[in-house]
């Protein structure tokens, strides 16, 4: 299977360059012709086809949702974070809630795509290594996304976990998100598999893991206090880890 993955790895990474590269200039032209819905719409067309990409090395991705999510509300998506590739699917299978990613602002510059989305779609660049700058960004897309009533998207672990075994999450992010959307719900997402893309490292790539996202049950963020409110969100998560 390893000797395969050579073969395949790097025809995987020249199509996923490739659709990053030629969605570029559609997402500039999508943005500055039709403002950010026409721009959306565009976004949602990459993250299909990056997700679909991945059946070149033999992954794929499954939803599992049993639950209505709520409408004309803001929705805070959670979810632990096991490789790059956990991305796609949650843009592609929520994109009726224009999902907006919390992010380091390292990702805002230099890569086709992924870069000029962060900016222009509305994401939260964040500084780690400056506390005030962060807080401000996150201030402000907590504010857009209550006022859009778009989605958000937060791995509060911060890095990811390259094992499959979750880490601790993190409060401050999701704390400020459900503060400025009192009237929103969270919505825990659980990813399983996607680390094991990685799991011989950068490369070769591991083939053939199907990856599965489930969605569990909204919370509405004001019916309880934070701190429950990020105990059970988090509790709900690892639990389905396998």
């Amino acid at each position: 299977m390893k000797i395969i993955s050579y073969i395949l790895s790097p025809i995987f990474a020249l199509v996923f360059v490739g659709l990053l590269v030629v969605f570029h200039p559609l997402q500039w032209l999508s943005f500055n012709l039709f403002g950010i819905k026409g721009h959306s719409k565009v976004v949602a067309l990459l993250n299909l086809t990056l997700m679909r990409s991945m059946l070149i090395i033999g992954v794929s991705v499954r939803l599992k949702n049993k639950h209505k999510l709520p409408e004309n509300t803001s929705l805070i998506f959670v979810s632990n974070h096991q490789a790059t590739f956990d991305i796609p699917p949650i843009g592609w299978y929520f994109r009726k809630y224009n999902p907006k990613f919390v992010s380091k602002i390292e990702l805002g510059k230099g890569i086709p795509s992924i870069s000029y989305n962060l900016r222009k779609g509305g994401a939260a660049l964040i500084n780690r290594k400056d506390p005030k700058q962060a807080i401000g960004a996150l201030i402000e897309f907590s504010k857009k996304i209550n006022k859009n009533k778009w989605g958000a998207a937060i791995f509060p672990e911060g890095t990811r976990s390259r094992t499959g075994k979750p880490k601790k999450f993190a409060s401050n992010g999701l704390k400020v998100i459900t503060k400025f959307n009192k009237d929103g719900y969270v919505v825990p997402l659980t990813i399983n598999n996607s680390w094991k893309v990685f799991k011989y490292g950068k490369f070769p790539l591991g083939l053939g893991s199907p990856i599965t996202i489930i969605t569990h049950e909204p919370i509405k963020i004001d019916s309880m206090p934070f701190n429950e409110l990020l105990e059970k969100t988090e509790s709900v998560i690892t639990k389905h880890i396998k």
